[in-house]
């Protein structure tokens, strides 16, 4: 085989990327989950920030009133830090929700519902040493390192360049009462994370391209093996070429015996042709032949050869060459419509 042909020229069929995706091999940028939950999060907490400084403000509150009233029994410790679990999980519980809520929203819009159970199937080659000190020196996992490390160099000096911007907020919060101290440092610190998240999105989405791309050149497959998957989903085109042929061959041969014997033979005038057989013994007119156009025109033909009546009738041709297969009666509501054809054509022949 030449080398040319083995070369990944073609894009991935669907077929392909299908078995991938049962697999778990999907374009997905891990980044991207983290640097939207990380904004959320922080938009989050900004809107909510006095609602969360009001909620522990008041346990705190609650805390120091009771302190000398419980201090001294036993079981004050396990009270502080059940009720201190309690009131933390009740404040930030929405937050929890609606970050789970935009987890499972970004998977989906990556790559929609996905359940590849291949994935957690244990395998042998995974506990190769060898295989595995080949993936950390690939070209891949030298690209992971040179992308971590930089979107540490970029995140860090943007967050080192608000954090400056801060700066002259950051020193009049120590001549700010305590009332208002911890809601100051609070908005400072969250402006300065949601500057850092917000980098970290362009990063995310620039990576998400690449992945994308990345993975439908991974896919690519080669002219042979495109050819090969035609063969093994479609079957090998000689083989369907001949079955097609076989096909052709055995209708021709039931035309050429069928229809010499056939009472009549409706027409669509051109594209459709049935013939009907009936004869006293039986029940009701039966289709002993059919076909469409070149097929079509071959019966007329035959018909012509042996006298036998062709009738045009658009509706009713149509009719039995889409609902009746050959060697089998006409159905009962198309009895009337048959029985004026037969009719026509014993006027015919007593003419």
């Amino acid at each position: 085989m030449a080398e040319g042909s083995q070369e990944k020229t073609e894009k991935a069929t669907p077929r392909r990327l299908q078995e991938a995706r049962k697999k778990g091999q999907v374009p997905k940028s891990a980044d991207l989950n983290g640097a939207i939950l990380l904004l959320i999060a922080g938009l989050f907490a900004l809107l909510a920030k006095d609602n969360i400084i009001f909620q522990l403000q008041r346990y705190f509150f609650t805390y120091f009133n009771n302190f000398i009233r419980y201090q001294n029994q036993d079981s004050y410790i396990v009270k502080i830090m059940s009720d201190f679990a309690i009131n933390v999980f009740v404040v930030f519980l929405p937050f929890l929700l609606v970050l789970m809520v935009v987890a499972l929203g970004i998977n989906l819009a990556q790559i929609g519902f996905l359940f590849a159970p291949e994935v957690i199937k244990p395998k042998i080659e995974k506990l190769n040493p060898i295989n595995g000190l080949k993936n950390m020196f690939s070209g891949r996992a030298m690209f992971e390192l040179v992308k971590a490390l930089m979107k540490i160099i970029i995140v860090g000096w943007v967050i080192y360049a608000a954090v400056m911007g801060e700066m002259a907020n950051l020193l009049a919060i120590f001549h700010s009462p305590p009332q208002t101290l911890l809601n100051q440092v609070l908005t400072v610190a969250l402006k300065v994370i949601l500057w850092g998240a917000t980098v970290y999105l362009g990063i995310a989405l620039l990576d998400l391209i690449y992945q994308r791309y990345a993975y439908q050149k991974q896919m690519k497959m080669s002219k042979q093996e495109v050819k090969d998957e035609y063969k093994q989903t479609e079957g090998d085109p000689q083989i369907k070429g001949w079955l097609r042929r076989q096909q052709r061959q055995l209708l021709a041969n039931l035309v050429r015996k069928e229809v010499p014997q056939a009472t009549v033979v409706v027409t669509n005038p051109t594209h459709f042709a049935v013939a009907l057989k009936y004869e006293k013994t039986m029940d009701a007119p039966m289709v002993v032949a059919k076909g469409a156009d070149l097929l079509a025109k071959q019966i007329r033909e035959i018909a012509k050869q042996h006298d036998v009546p062709v009738i045009e009738n658009v509706e009713v041709a149509r009719f039995l060459y889409a609902n009746v297969e050959i060697g089998q009666s006409i159905p009962v509501e198309m009895y009337k419509a048959v029985a004026e054809i037969l009719a026509m054509v014993y006027r015919l022949k007593n003419q």
